[in-house]
């Protein structure tokens, strides 16, 4: 029968064709591939967040690419950044399609968290592809140079999130697994710079995941 619209078949040879070149790729691909077929991707709802208490406003789908993590990546790393700006130029800096870049989520100096990226997806903010599906991209709305900007309402906030992401996907809390822009390798970024107290935070995340992570505030 003629028409426009895809054949039971056209599909069933469409996910062939994807499963032909995964194969090529090696084995680790055709496992990341499965999820391209139709109606095997996670379900998901517009505006869902993946951290209760967390606020939603979605990226650019320019600066993210679809995924379905950790099924076909798995995450194990938290990347800690800055945003060198204020919380609204970042928003709008991840909503504008040309800017190529995003994070999952934004932390701002009073404690509110944004989500922007849903970490099924990854998000372009390291610099580094293979890090990028292996991560979740956490911004910081300050300068590196005032330490004013690190509040500890931010710092709280934060903790909390790195924790409940640490316990969801099982990262331990320590300086391999979580980690700064700066120390992600090619990266020239210098966030979140000397001023960011390594110490107090992970100290602050381990604190929030033995209490069992509860949600930022809102």
């Amino acid at each position: 029968m003629g028409g426009k619209g895809r054949t039971r078949r056209a599909v069933l040879f469409g996910g062939l064709g994807i499963f032909a070149v995964a194969a090529i790729a090696g084995r680790d691909e055709i496992g990341r591939a499965w999820w391209l077929l139709p109606g095997m991707s996670k379900p998901r709802q517009e505006g869902a967040v993946d951290h209760a208490g967390a606020s939603w406003t979605a990226a650019s789908p320019a600066n993210w690419r679809r995924a379905d993590r950790p099924d076909d990546y798995r995450v194990d790393r938290i990347v800690v950044h800055v945003t060198q700006g204020g919380f609204r130029t970042s928003v709008d800096a991840f909503r504008n399609p040309w800017h190529k870049a995003s994070a999952h989520y934004i932390v701002r100096q009073d404690g509110h968290v944004e989500q922007m990226v849903r970490e099924l997806d990854v998000a372009f903010h390291s610099g580094n592809r293979s890090m990028n599906e292996r991560s979740v991209g956490i911004e910081h709305e300050g300068f590196v140079d005032r330490p004013r900007d690190f509040t500890d309402a931010m710092y709280a906030a934060s903790a909390r999130l790195t924790a409940d992401v640490c316990h969801r996907y099982g990262i331990p809390v320590d300086r391999k697994h979580i980690l700064g822009h700066s120390e992600v390798p090619g990266s020239d970024h210098t966030d979140p710079g000397p001023l960011w107290d390594w110490g107090r935070y992970l100290r602050m995340v381990g604190e929030a995941l033995r209490a069992g992570a509860p949600p930022a505030a809102g």
